[in-house]
């Protein structure tokens, strides 16, 4: 499982519109499916059926302590660098520190639940390309590092499940399990 912030439609046809023209990559690089964007907070590698009540309410305790913010996709970037890159990624522009106390709150939320959260230090992007074999993508990052989409408010978190090799072309399955507003719940 996954928790991730979703993007609105028009913001992920805007990048695919300027990512489709240069597509033209040789075979060691995978275009991510455009559906399947989203911005990860953090990774659940295993989430227990025992477990997931418990996460269920943290997460609803830690996305209503964060405020919905403005973010957009600009920029590019290469993991873990770009001699050596095996990901291509979208950069995110954010307002201040929301975004990454979000993150930790929600990667909190996870490990107080008893959940093993993956990945290291929070570094917000979009994947939007992965390499079979480590390789240079300095003039792809020349090409996508102008991109600049378009502004929206992040509203809401999402925990999703991942099947993987059950999806379109053998990429992995996404299923939306729940969905938590940010900010305080409204009265009434």
């Amino acid at each position: 499982m996954f928790i991730a912030l979703p993007l609105p439609e028009a913001v992920n046809e805007h990048l695919a519109e300027y990512l489709e023209p240069r597509q033209e990559a040789g075979p060691d690089l995978r275009w991510t499916v455009s559906e399947q964007w989203h911005l990860t907070l953090g990774f659940l590698p295993e989430v227990t059926d025992r477990t997931l009540d418990e996460l269920h309410e943290r997460l609803a305790r830690a996305t209503s302590r964060r405020q919905p913010m403005w973010l957009r996709l600009a920029g590019a970037g290469a993991f873990p660098n770009a001699a050596q890159a095996k990901v291509l990624w979208a950069g995110v522009e954010h307002d201040g520190e929301e975004l990454m106390r979000l993150a930790g709150g929600v990667r909190a939320a996870g490990a107080k639940s008893g959940i093993e959260v993956g990945g290291g230090r929070y570094h917000p992007h979009l994947t939007v390309a992965r390499l079979s074999q480590a390789a240079d993508v300095t003039r792809w990052l020349r090409t996508l590092d102008p991109y600049v989409g378009p502004s929206w408010q992040a509203g809401e978190v999402e925990l999703i499940a991942s099947y993987l090799g059950q999806g379109r072309g053998g990429t992995s399955r996404y299923e939306v399990r729940e969905t938590f507003p940010l900010g305080p719940p409204s009265i009434g």
